[in-house]
């Protein structure tokens, strides 16, 4: 991730050129902003076609022609893409709608479940694959259980 005109969602190949930038651009930010990529993309492509719809001549023109360092440069202007959390933990928390899974210092979660056992699956999971640690708390915010990988 990001995306680029080189490498994007299969489901967007078959946009007209602009479409499909303003898509990628849509979608780039969208999961900067804690989108999970399922539903980056749907939602993406709904905008994009909506704003071609509305777009006037030149604005189409110039997303045509709109190179991939324009599209990566929000990216890199909004460092949201958080590399330092790579290292962090996952922790399983108490979330409105359940249990969140949620690398320490994130802004977000990036996963909610109904049940805590699958939190802590995907806690898991996440950490064993980064080689961090799942820090499991109760509904009150205490800790109830550390697992290092």
């Amino acid at each position: 991730m990001p995306w680029d005109t080189n490498d994007y969602p299969s489901s967007l190949k078959n946009l007209d050129t602009p479409v499909r930038k303003k898509a990628i651009d849509i979608a780039n930010a969208m999961i900067d902003e804690g989108y999970k990529e399922d539903q980056a993309i749907p939602i993406a492509t709904e905008q994009a076609k909506e704003w071609y719809e509305n777009a006037d001549q030149k604005e189409r023109n110039q997303m045509k022609q709109a190179s991939d360092e324009n599209l990566k440069e929000r990216d890199e202007d909004a460092s949201d893409s958080r590399p330092e959390l790579l290292d962090k933990g996952q922790h399983v928390v108490s979330h409105e709608d359940g249990w969140a899974v949620q690398a320490e210092d994130a802004k977000q979660p990036s996963d909610v479940f109904e049940k805590k056992q699958e939190a802590i699956d995907r806690a898991e999971e996440i950490a064993e694959n980064k080689g961090t640690q799942v820090i499991i708390h109760k509904k009150d915010g205490s800790i109830q259980d550390k697992k290092s990988y």
